[in-house]
């Protein structure tokens, strides 16, 4: 039996560590390359003007000679020009017939055949000698006193130069890993003082629980990126707390809703066994039973319903819906009951949406059918379909007892009933206008109400807004 091992992750201090370290390196090798080519240029410049003030010097010394003969015999005079100088080589020639006048060194006499092989070629040359460092030498020509051309070989050993640039390279290469080091120290510490702020969030969603969702993060002292962060996390903490608190209660109302159907079956049940009954009697009781029972079945398909509007994945299955033959419809379907109740039903208006067509006939089922339940003997229900900008409305209005003020907004919620009592006895679940406000919400629309304590009219109004306006909700239709 084997178990599978948690891998583990750096923490984000040591990662921002390791970026500023790789990104420390890198310019660190930037600088290393600006400097070496920086250090390479300055020694170039130095060595040509070094060669300038030597060629100058030898051309001087060459006009003051007078004969080639006095040039070799005080040859003396140049040597004072190379003392000190190491690294500097000095040939002289005869242009007119090629002689050798005078070679100051081994290096000198190999720098004429190759300087002479690049005569067309630029100056000063780079060369190297026979078992020798890199050169930078200079050919030219000047006249002696009496005018005869003598061809001069200047050159300087950049031997120094290249020992100058290895040095620079492998000291940068010993103190890159120390500077790295530090890099990465430094990046860590200030990545650990900079996400403190991250730590509070994670004490905090440690602490947080089913008991302690009002718990919220300070946004005080923070930066403006965690600032932004802590406003999110509080408004993600404030949904949670609310979804949990209406989870609450409606758990609660739910027990409530149906422990009286079930308290009444145990009861009749309870009641028809208590003693011998008749067929009829025991007929009776499952008659009542059904009833009962047909309830329940409503309150569950009504709560499945909610639920699938609520977190259903399918989308909207939308077409045109001509809301006034809807509405008429739902008026015909509802004639017999209105008759009964002596409330006749108008429509006024016409739109098409583009909506799903099951889902908006049971919208406007629930309020035309609350609304007939709730109207006066006698009075009309009047059902307006309009456009306005951007939307269409649907307003469902009744003539009935007002609606309080404090009410108008819970009437939307679940098991809430105005007069729980009046609602029971009329077969109603306390769902249908949470089933409404679920469907506009699906379509990207809004229910809402009002009501005049004076009249005792009460209208509710259905906002559908246009395609352009739709959101992409999700909503299944097989409920």
């Amino acid at each position: 039996m084997s178990f599978g091992r948690v891998p583990v992750r750096a923490s984000l201090a040591a990662r921002l560590a390791a970026a500023g370290a790789v990104f420390g390196l890198l310019i660190m090798l930037v600088g290393m390359g600006v400097g070496y080519w920086a250090l390479s240029r300055q020694l170039d410049a130095r060595s040509i003007a070094e060669l300038n003030g030597k060629r100058d010097l030898v051309v001087h010394l060459l006009s003051e000679a007078p004969t080639t003969a006095a040039l070799v015999s005080n040859r003396h005079r140049f040597n004072d020009v190379l003392i000190g100088h190491d690294d500097l080589h000095l040939a002289l020639v005869d242009v007119r017939t090629g002689t050798l006048l005078a070679s100051f060194s081994d290096v000198a006499a190999q720098s004429i055949a190759t300087m002479d092989a690049n005569a067309q070629g630029a100056f000063p040359l780079r060369w190297a000698p026979r078992g020798g460092g890199p050169m930078e030498a200079l050919r030219g020509e000047a006249p002696l006193a009496d005018g005869v051309p003598v061809r001069y070989y200047v050159s300087l050993d950049r031997g120094h130069d290249a020992q100058l640039l290895r040095g620079f390279v492998q000291a940068s290469l010993l103190g890159a890993p120390v500077l790295l080091g530090l890099v990465a120290l430094g990046a860590w510490l200030i990545a650990r003082t900079g996400l403190e702020p991250l730590r509070r969030f994670r004490r905090l969603a440690a602490t947080i629980g089913a008991q302690s969702l009002d718990r919220r993060v300070s946004e005080a002292d923070l930066p403006a990126e965690l600032g932004e962060l802590a406003r999110e996390f509080n408004a993600m903490l404030e949904r949670i707390d609310h979804g949990y608190q209406r989870l609450q209660e409606f758990s609660a109302d739910l027990a409530h809703e149906l422990r009286t159907p079930i308290a009444t079956l145990l009861g009749r049940h309870q009641v028809a066994l208590s003693q011998q009954r008749s067929p009829l009697e025991l007929r009776d009781v499952l008659e009542g039973d059904v009833e009962e029972l047909d309830r329940l079945s409503r309150v569950i398909a009504d709560m499945l319903f909610l639920a699938q509007a609520e977190h259903g994945p399918s989308v909207l299955q939308t077409e045109p819906v001509d809301l006034q033959a809807e509405v008429q419809r739902v008026a015909d379907y509802l004639s017999v009951i209105a008759d009964e109740k002596e409330v006749s039903v108008t429509v006024a208006g016409s739109a098409v949406v583009a909506a799903d067509p099951l889902l908006v006939q049971r919208a406007i089922t629930n309020l035309m059918s609350n609304a007939v339940r709730h109207a006066r003997a006698g009075s009309a229900v009047q059902v307006t379909v309009s456009s306005v900008v951007d939307a269409v409305r649907l307003e469902v209005a009744n003539k009935g007892d007002a609606i309080a003020p404090e009410n108008l907004e819970r009437i939307f919620d679940r098991f809430f009933r105005v007069d729980a009592s009046r609602a029971r006895l009329s077969g109603g679940t306390g769902l249908g206008l949470a089933i409404v406000r679920s469907i506009m919400q699906a379509h990207g629309g809004k229910v809402s109400a009002r009501s005049d304590a004076a009249s005792g009219e009460t209208v509710f109004t259905l906002v559908f807004p246009t395609e352009t306006a739709r959101p992409n909700r999700a909503i299944r239709t097989d409920a």
